[in-house]
């Protein structure tokens, strides 16, 4: 199993000297607090809010996943360039329809130099 990163791993000193490598990398899940069961949710996952992240041949987002607890939701996968060969923000808008029972919700990123990072968990509760 991979090693997986987050910035809670470290020292509030130590996120403060590498805020800029934890921001760039560590997925972040944008959504309301509530959906509604049986209907279209739309969840966004983004890398960075203030350092863009490279975006060259050998060091670039691979991908981002959406998981509920242990299950896989989706996958979006980047090829080198997609961000025109500059620092960029990767992200991406997912689509769900929720049953019944409440999400919470994690995305997983991995960078093709720094390895895997987990966002923190967003609780969504289920309106029917």
């Amino acid at each position: 199993m991979p090693r997986i990163f987050s910035p809670v791993d470290i020292s509030q000193e130590e996120k403060e000297v590498r805020k800029d490598y934890f921001d760039r990398h560590t997925p972040v899940i944008i959504c309301d607090d509530t959906a509604h069961e049986g209907e279209k949710f739309k969840v966004k996952v983004k890398l960075g809010t203030e350092y863009p992240h490279p975006d060259q041949p050998d060091h670039f987002i691979s991908y981002i996943q959406l998981w509920n607890r242990e299950t896989f939701l989706a996958e979006v996968h980047f090829t080198p360039g997609v961000l025109g060969n500059k620092p960029g923000f990767a992200e991406v808008d997912f689509y769900i329809v929720p049953g019944p029972v409440s999400l919470n919700l994690t995305a997983m990123a991995v960078c093709t130099n720094h390895g895997l990072w987990q966002s923190e968990s967003r609780e969504v509760k289920i309106v029917k």
